[in-house]
């Protein structure tokens, strides 16, 4: 562990309107942070409505900022809040800029949106600008398919902040996987600025306890997981389909529903599980890791969390990336199968039970990831932490300058 300067300060930002990816890349890369270095507090500010039911190391804490949600025409409102979305937008850049005042961080990491929802970070980018705070955008390994991404950034502003404001731009993956922003023209000076860290690998050092005592655990069994849920009903109604049809399948199966599945396809779902000897469901388990840890395989949608995890914990996993309203998890996904380091299958809206219980009878021969050599794959929180030290382990006055000292973009 690396000693930093007394009071080192990580800030995160992480949007979260839906789902629960970016809370627990944001989660991942805080964790790794004060495992590496002694003495860093690190932040985070999220939307996400659970993010109490996760658990988080010393040294790592959240603020929760209000709600908003998705609609499917695009819109935004409340989550819980019966008050107007500008409104709630405002609360929450308020909330933003005032932590990030009161915190003072040496280094701010912003998820995914460059300006934050809506812009909401863009007053406090510039705040801590002032202050000497160094700025960096973590984006994924793909964000969306390059004709929609182009104009959606620009729509955003995207490319004047990665400019102006920002300092270094972090893309989580590898550009022989994937480069997400290759189709968009950039000026050489944002191009500098951009590093692939690798994946952000995952581990469970301890046993942490599950949310429940499951018998389907205590033999092998094929974890389903859809992440946060709210678009896996697909995924979860071909894997019944497949068990209904074949109860012999080589495994049992665990299903995870996810917490934002409607409660109506939950108890149907339950439902047609509990009619099925060898199949399990449960709604949600902040643990997922250890499920997945001690699964002989998984099947997953493809989100960049899973596809993660499955690589750190060396699992065989068949994914079924969806296709709308982004085609990010079937690039991802795609280019992992042509590697062999998964096994896709194509959502075809038909939901062949044959398709789905042949490719889980085909999953046990399956090549493990580790068995495909990809340089520098799971290296992503060594790097991020290497680029991290810089800026909370100053070596010299002119380091230590850098945070005293205001500078304008």
């Amino acid at each position: 562990m690396a000693r930093t300067q007394p009071g080192a300060r990580v800030l995160v930002y992480s949007h979260d309107t839906f789902g629960l990816g970016h809370l627990r890349r944001c989660r991942t890369i805080a964790h790794a942070l004060v495992e590496r270095f002694q003495e860093i507090s690190v932040l985070i500010l999220s939307g996400s409505p659970i993010i109490g039911s996760f658990d988080f190391r010393a040294r790592v804490d959240f603020v929760r900022i209000p709600g908003v949600i998705k609609l499917r025409n695009g819109e935004y409102t409340s989550l819980n809040l019966h008050i107007d979305i500008e409104e709630t937008l405002k609360m929450r850049s308020s909330i933003i800029k005032h932590t990030a005042e009161a915190f003072d961080p040496d280094v701010f990491i912003v998820d995914k949106e460059p300006l934050g929802l809506r812009g909401e970070v863009e007053e406090t980018l510039y705040v801590l600008k002032e202050r000497g705070t160094h700025l960096v955008l973590g984006l994924r390994d793909v964000l969306d398919e390059p004709a929609l991404l182009e104009p959606e950034w620009q729509r955003k502003r995207a490319l004047p902040a990665l400019r102006r404001v920002y300092d270094e731009v972090w893309i989580y993956g590898l550009p022989q996987i994937c480069e997400p922003l290759a189709d968009i023209s950039l000026p050489r000076e944002i191009e500098r600025k951009i590093t692939y860290t690798g994946y952000l690998p995952r581990s469970v050092s301890v046993q942490l306890p599950t949310a429940r005592t499951l018998d389907i655990t205590r033999r092998p069994y094929i974890l389903v997981t859809t992440g946060g849920g709210g678009d896996g009903e697909a995924l979860v109604d071909w894997v019944l389909r497949a068990y209904e049809s074949d109860p012999m399948l080589p495994y049992p199966a665990l299903l995870v529903f996810g917490p934002f599945m409607q409660p109506e396809r939950q108890a149907n779902f339950l439902d047609r599980a509990n009619r099925l000897r060898r199949v399990e469901a449960i709604t949600f388990d902040p643990h997922m890791e250890v499920l997945e840890k001690n699964a002989a395989g998984v099947v997953s949608m493809g989100g960049y969390n899973t596809f993660c995890e499955v690589l750190s914990l060396d699992k065989r996993a068949i994914m079924v990336p969806r296709t709308a309203p982004r085609l990010e998890q079937y690039i991802r996904v795609s280019r992992a199968a042509e590697l062999g380091l998964v096994q896709m299958l194509v959502d075809d809206g038909r939901y062949d039970a044959k398709v789905m219980a042949d490719a889980l009878r085909a999953l046990p021969s399956q090549k493990l990831p580790s068995e495909i050599v990809v340089p520098g794959l799971l290296e992503g929180l060594v790097n991020v932490s290497r680029l991290v030290e810089p800026w909370v382990t100053p070596s010299n006055d002119e380091a230590l300058a850098r945070k005293i000292v205001p500078h304008r973009a």
